[in-house]
């Protein structure tokens, strides 16, 4: 029986993309639910909104799935306490298995942005899975200015040039670099395949992250 894995994104532009990685994984069934609201109100600094995330992801767990994977990192941080929820439903946060990859480097990375509002909760969570791993890493955050508009207007194609711009740009530091973002994932792998620099990102490793856990 296939295992059913719901998504919660916060743009509709993050289901290509799942879809993209999981289109060899016969064994599941993605349902995507997307809700934009919830960023415009985090770069807004309103309350409540945990407690929003709570009524989405108990909503979710109601349409009777195996697991909830959550792609965007300003859910995960306004996610505050998992014991409230169905043990039996797994909530993956997209976020871990790309942090491990990050801790597992010795060396100075940087770890490139578009959107400025997902920079401070991802570092603050980076550092937190850190510490609990029992590790240092030596990370800065960059954001590629005056992107993330290009791919909210469905400028895909010049959004994805700004980011092969910064990361050809970045290369010649010869620190390890990887993207924060979902949307980000397509030009750094365009950069992969024509440099040989690998760049991390958060749907490496994830497939085998999500049928491990939901097996």
């Amino acid at each position: 029986m296939r295992k059913k894995v719901a998504c919660l994104h916060a743009h509709y532009s993050n289901i290509q993309y799942i879809e993209q990685a999981f289109q060899s994984a016969e064994d599941i069934e993605i349902l995507h639910f997307v809700d934009p609201g919830v960023i415009q109100h985090v770069s807004k600094g309103s309350d409540g909104l945990a407690r929003k995330v709570k009524e989405q992801i108990e909503w979710i767990i109601s349409c009777d799935v195996d697991a909830i994977l959550i792609t965007c990192t300003n859910y995960i941080a306004l996610l505050e306490d998992e014991t409230l929820f169905d043990p039996s439903i797994p909530i993956i946060k997209i976020d871990e298995p790309y942090f491990e990859s990050i801790c597992s480097k010795q060396q100075p990375q940087f770890i490139l942005f578009t959107n400025p509002a997902t920079v401070e909760g991802t570092m603050a969570r980076l550092h937190q899975y850190a510490k609990h791993q029992g590790v240092s890493v030596d990370v800065e955050g960059k954001i590629i200015e005056h992107t993330f508009n290009l791919i909210m207007q469905g400028k895909k194609e010049a959004y994805d040039d700004a980011i092969l711009r910064a990361l050809h740009t970045l290369s010649a530091e010869e620190k390890s670099i990887s993207v924060a973002q979902l949307s980000m994932v397509d030009a750094a792998q365009r950069f992969e395949d024509h440099t040989a620099i690998t760049i991390l990102h958060p749907l490496k490793s994830l497939v085998d992250i999500v049928k491990s856990t939901i097996k």
